[in-house]
């Protein structure tokens, strides 16, 4: 039986505009998703746009505008950008769906059946950019500034409708005990373990300051509130509450296996919505994984700095580089750790060269020249292929780059392929065949050389089409290479002896030589 696999973004907020950390977690899923569909797996990778809340209401307000007319706007553009970038999402929820908000009710209601709900009411401070409630005693720590914003707090009474995560306290701490890879990396796990010491207090879940969302069932003067509104988008995508046959059922894709989040909403992602899920008697996603932030030449991005990489400045980088280099870059030098990380221009360029030209670029051309030079660009048998135990080292790491995409290790698993390609480079400099070629006698050792050489590369291109899925078809068809990752074949395709001897090679230039980091303004 097929394996599923399910990875989500968090759902984008509508009130901002698209920037780097969008099309940055929207591509490490996407390397994921696209790596797993040739793996076989079935795969259900979701993103989409979260549209409901005070922020919303208030920027139509001031444009003149309904808050639904601003959402379909800014909602389209998110849908563009993941269409620039080539992300392969297989669906897009917006929280104004229909069919999101009746089961969002549906599972308030489902609470509310269970008391896991009350209504009570608050007292304490409101951060209005975050729309987050704190405690006196939290408050107090912040200084009464959003950690987010560093703007003022500010003093809220209100009558809310509460979960009562304050009951789920022992379990959720059992759940940080028996499955340590939930939060994921460890240093954001040691972070919530230390909030968790703190001791949870009921949170509210409603509002009734602002009319612009999805009203609690029973009692409308109440609107539920974002954070919970756009948590239950990961199962209602699903239909995990519908009563309506939606002509494709997509339970199966539940629990997901990562949920990929920045750092600054991992208290929702991690605590409350586990807890919700425990109090709906629903399974846990299995992961859910905390990237860092970004910072630009070697500062907090801001735009009165003038390094703030917004849309515009990204897709300079894929005018001048490709877009692939922009993906490379992404995913290579991206904040998966626990460590925030640097978009440098100097950087990019110098990845770009290193990475992209010198080796990939430069070995795959090298060697499609020699199979033309010396073979009149057909590719030669394997004399020997057992050689040098070319099969079996390739083998190891492929299964070692398979590994490490499976468990979101995707700088492993790009660092893998690599590693084969840089071995093919070793081989060419230590047995010199374009020395050996000289001798009319050594042609099939020649013949052997670079056969296992266009067989690793062959086997490479298959780990690091995800990655570089343009470059990679590129490179495929100037190799006449029948290789499609839709048929879910990688295993087979990465398998030694898969390059058939007489297969016209054409030289390729993958990546072009650009002698300094051009500006992408």
């Amino acid at each position: 039986m097929t394996k599923t696999r399910s990875i989500t973004t968090p759902i984008y907020y509508v009130n901002a505009h698209p920037h780097i950390g969008h099309v940055y977690t929207s591509t490490v899923c996407d390397v994921y998703a696209r790596f797993e569909r040739f793996l076989g797996r079935d795969v259900f990778f979701l993103t989409g746009t979260d549209e409901h809340g005070q922020k919303v209401e208030t920027s139509a307000l001031e444009q003149g505008i309904e808050p639904r007319e601003l959402a379909d706007r800014n909602s389209a553009v998110f849908r563009e950008v993941l269409d620039l970038f080539s992300i392969s999402n297989d669906d897009f929820i917006r929280t104004t769906d229909a069919h999101h908000e009746e089961q969002v009710q549906s599972f308030v209601q489902q609470l509310i059946d269970r008391d896991a709900i009350y209504l009570g009411e608050f007292e304490g401070w409101y951060d209005k950019g975050q729309e987050e409630y704190y405690t006196e005693t939290k408050a107090r720590e912040l200084e009464f500034k959003s950690p987010i914003s560093g703007q003022d707090l500010i003093r809220a009474t209100e009558q809310n409708y509460y979960f009562r995560l304050s009951s789920f306290q022992d379990r959720i701490e059992q759940l940080y005990r028996d499955e340590p890879g939930f939060v994921r990396p460890e240093a954001r796990r040691n972070e919530m373990l230390g909030r968790l010491k703190e001791g949870l207090n009921d949170v509210p879940i409603s509002r009734t300051n602002f009319t612009w969302g999805i009203p609690v069932p029973g009692n409308e003067e109440h609107v539920i509130y974002v954070w919970i509104d756009a948590l239950f988008n990961y199962v209602t995508a699903l239909g995990l509450a519908s009563d309506k046959e939606t002509g494709e059922d997509r339970s199966r894709f539940w629990p997901a296996d990562y949920h990929i989040v920045g750092k600054e909403i991992l208290w929702f992602h991690s605590v409350i919505w586990p807890a919700i899920l425990m109090a709906l008697d629903l399974p846990l996603p299995r992961c859910v994984y905390a990237h860092s932030f970004w910072i630009s030449e070697g500062q907090k991005m801001s735009k009165s700095l003038g390094n703030f990489i917004d849309l515009e400045s990204l897709q300079g980088y894929c005018s001048t580089y490709g877009q692939d280099a922009l993906r490379w870059y992404l995913v290579t030098q991206g904040p998966l750790g626990s460590t925030d990380a640097d978009f440098s221009r100097q950087h990019f360029h110098d990845v770009y060269t290193t990475d992209l030209v010198n080796t990939i670029g430069n070995c795959t051309s090298r060697v499609s020249a020699m199979i033309g030079k010396y073979f009149e660009g057909l590719v030669p048998a394997d004399p020997d292929p057992s050689f040098d135990g070319w099969a079996d080292a390739v083998s190891v790491l492929v299964e070692s780059s398979i590994a490490s995409m499976e468990d979101f290790d995707l700088v492993g698993s790009c660092n893998q392929a690599m590693a084969i390609i840089r071995r093919v480079d070793g081989y060419i400099n230590e047995t010199e065949p374009f020395k050996l070629a000289k001798d009319p006698e050594s042609m099939p050792d020649v013949g052997g050389i670079l056969y296992r050489c266009a067989e690793a590369l062959r086997i490479a291109s298959c780990l690091l089409a995800a990655a570089i899925p343009e470059r990679m078809e590129a490179l495929w068809s100037a190799w006449n290479l029948d290789i499609e990752p839709q048929r879910g074949d990688l295993v087979t395709r990465a398998a030694w002896g898969g390059l058939a001897a007489g297969t016209k090679v054409e030289k390729v230039a993958l990546f072009p030589r650009l002698e300094q980091a051009a500006s992408t303004d």
